[in-house]
């Protein structure tokens, strides 16, 4: 039993090293061009569940930018969650991580089977695996918060995570000024 345990764990420890390996290439790299016209129609949204539980509060931007129902896809990160648990939103742990940088779950494959115009990195923590999710995901222009990597992101909004309402005035102030709105 201890030698499955921790052969799991070695083979744990090389899957994050592997990641991180994809990560820093894929950092270095120039994004991709997304070729979406201006505009907020579609949004993708990476969600820290663990020190933001409200996730499902990005649902009222569909309101607030007058996007049709499906316009948002909410995923959350959490440390650990249980699966047979019943969540708002569609998660993944890093029980999901697999070789290379993937992440194994059918949620993250799902969301990053679409483009979005607009993707939004609401964490603060520097995380393997929602800055993965989050230069894997397509979108024309990528959001985070202020202590996120400049490489990930292309505005960064220096607002607190547990302060959501003071985000959303922030997002749609730069999104005036960037004519998105």
């Amino acid at each position: 039993m201890h030698k499955i345990m921790f052969i799991k764990g070695l083979q744990d420890k090389f899957k994050v090293k592997s990641g991180l390996r994809y990560l820093k290439e894929e950092m270095e790299k120039p994004p991709v061009p997304v070729n979406r016209e201006k505009g907020i129609t579609s949004i993708g949204c990476i969600v820290d569940a663990d020190n933001f539980q409200n996730a499902e509060a990005f649902y009222e931007l569909i309101g607030e930018y007058s996007l049709k129902p499906n316009a948002i896809k909410i995923i959350g990160y959490k440390r650990e969650y249980d699966k047979s648990s019943p969540y708002a939103i569609q998660m993944y742990s890093d029980r999901d991580l697999g070789w290379k940088g993937q992440i194994e779950n059918g949620y993250v494959l799902e969301f990053l089977g679409r483009e979005y115009d607009m993707l939004i990195n609401y964490y603060e923590e520097d995380n393997l695996m929602m800055k993965l999710l989050s230069v894997k995901a397509q979108a024309r222009l990528k959001v985070g918060l202020g202590t996120q990597d400049p490489k990930v992101n292309d505005l960064i909004l220096s607002t607190p995570l547990k302060d959501f309402e003071l985000f959303k005035g922030e997002l749609k102030k730069y999104l005036k000024v960037l004519k998105e709105l």
